[in-house]
């Protein structure tokens, strides 16, 4: 599957910042968590607006916060890969957003989430779209794949890095 031909430079972020909430001192912890998680993605969903490629900027990120409720897409290893199938998105897009110091995302393993992925698809693309997210699951599993998105200084650098798996 040729995934990189679905990235593009100016929708690659390297050094993502979120403006969170700081955690209560008292009271619900998993409202917070649950608040910065959709601040983070807020910020996913402004990188894929950038794309021109999306409808209403609000219901898209109504759509991405309503999947994540149903479960988390943060995969561990330092991984999310939120994703959804949504009228909001006129074509498959796909956005690449980085952290160093990572972020709480609900991860399996408890780890921080360095690495977001993001994808929407229009409904009616599901072969498109499951292929897209099989092949981005598959090339996630190599540690050597995540560490060269990890050392990637360029944007250009990720896009490279697909194509490389793709051989």
């Amino acid at each position: 599957m040729n995934i990189s031909r679905y990235l593009d430079e100016d929708l690659i972020v390297l050094d993502l910042e979120v403006d969170l909430e700081p955690p209560p001192e008292e009271g619900n912890s998993n409202r917070w968590k649950e608040r910065n998680k959709e601040r983070i993605l807020e910020g996913l969903v402004s990188l894929l607006d950038q794309s021109g490629k999306t409808g209403n900027k609000s219901k898209l990120l109504i759509d991405f916060i309503n999947r994540e409720r149903k479960a988390t897409t943060a995969i561990g290893d330092g991984i999310a890969f939120p994703h959804v199938r949504t009228m909001q998105a006129k074509e498959l897009i796909i956005a690449f957003a980085r952290s160093p110091k990572g972020y709480e995302f609900d991860a399996p393993d408890g780890q921080p989430i360095n690495i977001f992925i993001i994808m929407a698809a229009p409904p009616y693309d599901d072969n498109l779209y499951l292929k897209v997210f099989k092949a981005l699951a598959e090339n996630l599993q190599y540690d050597s794949f995540r560490q060269e998105l990890m050392n990637a200084e360029e944007p250009f650098e990720i896009i490279r890095a697909f194509r490389n798996m793709e051989c």
